[in-house]
């Protein structure tokens, strides 16, 4: 119940960032479907991918699929003014899927009796891969190649379901707070990874 519970709550979070992505860059109905779509479950696809799981599994999720198109329909044909308000919650959206499909994903890999090192892949993979695919389709730099620290969340909560720290509902539901949160955080005070640029 609990990996339900995170898997709508990714999958409408991020067909919301997605849809609000593509009305920035101006797309067609057309185009915001298909990015939120893409982010929405690209990240699922991505780690079905390296953990062995049937990619086309996505076909059986007829009810989050139109959970999803819902969600952007909303979006979509909400008036303008509410939508420019929207805008500023983009982040915030980001951070939910990132969180919930995090979670989701660890919860998967475990489920599996998967090592830790992919239960921590897992989580990574499917709370930034819809992102990353987004980003590249809306002609960005993908957020997660950003100096801002995200990905990052992504693999502590996989190490902590990995580890078995999380296993109750209410402690994953703690979990997923505590993402949000630093996610949050380190868009506000701006903490970075180390980096280091090579310059001719």
């Amino acid at each position: 119940m609990t990996w339900e519970v995170f898997n709508i709550i990714g999958t409408i979070a991020f067909a919301v960032s997605g849809a609000l992505v593509a009305m920035e860059e101006d797309y067609d109905i057309l185009g915001v479907v298909v990015l939120g779509l893409v982010t929405a479950f690209g990240g699922g696809i991505v780690r079905n991918l390296l953990i062995g799981v049937p990619v086309d599994s996505i076909w059986q999720q007829g009810l989050l699929l139109k959970t999803a198109l819902v969600a952007m329909m909303i979006v979509f044909l909400l008036p303008s003014g509410i939508i420019r308000h929207s805008m500023k919650w983009l982040y915030f959206f980001d951070a939910i899927g990132l969180a919930a499909f995090a979670i989701q994903g660890a919860l998967f890999a475990s489920n599996m009796n998967h090592p830790l090192s992919a239960v921590i892949v897992a989580a990574m993979m499917t709370g930034i891969g819809g992102g990353i695919i987004r980003d590249v389709l809306a002609g960005r730099k993908p957020v997660v190649l950003r100096e801002e620290i995200y990905a990052v969340w992504a693999m502590a909560g996989g190490l902590a379901v990995g580890l078995g720290a999380v296993q109750k509902p209410l402690e994953l539901y703690g979990l997923f707070i505590a993402i949000v949160l630093m996610r949050l955080l380190s868009l506000k005070y701006k903490w970075k990874l180390p980096r280091r640029a090579i310059t001719p």
